[in-house]
C-alpha cells in the first residue's frame, strides 16, 4: 500500500474510491485555501453527462498518490450536492 500524501498534491483526474474501494469518479477540482492550508473538499466527476458532486473534506479518509478514498458507500455519491461555481474570492489590494 502506498504512503499517504498531503491534500495539496491532489490533481484533477485522480481516482475517487468509495469506502469499499469501488471507483466512483475522478477529482474534478480541489477546493481549499492553499495559503492557509485549509482543505474544504473536492468536486468529483461521476460521469460524462453528470454534474460534479461536492465532497466535503470530512468524508475523505485517505489520500494516496493518485487516489482519494471516501467514507461513503458508492450509492451515496449521487446523493451529494452538485458542485456549482465557486464564489469569487475577495482580493484586497493596498491603496
Amino acid at each position: 500500500m502506498a504512503d499517504p500524501v498531503s491534500w495539496l498534491v491532489i490533481e484533477r483526474g485522480w481516482k475517487v474510491l468509495a469506502a469499499d474501494g469501488t471507483e466512483v469518479g475522478s477529482v474534478d477540482e480541489l477546493i481549499g485555501d492553499t495559503g492557509k492550508d485549509i482543505f474544504n473538499g473536492l468536486s468529483v466527476s461521476t460521469g460524462l453527462l453528470k454534474r460534479s458532486r461536492y465532497v466535503p473534506s470530512e468524508r475523505v479518509i485517505a489520500i494516496l498518490e493518485g487516489v482519494v478514498q471516501l467514507d461513503l458507500a458508492a450509492h451515496q455519491i449521487d446523493r451529494l450536492d452538485e458542485h456549482g461555481d465557486q464564489p469569487p474570492s475577495a482580493e484586497i489590494r493596498p491603496g
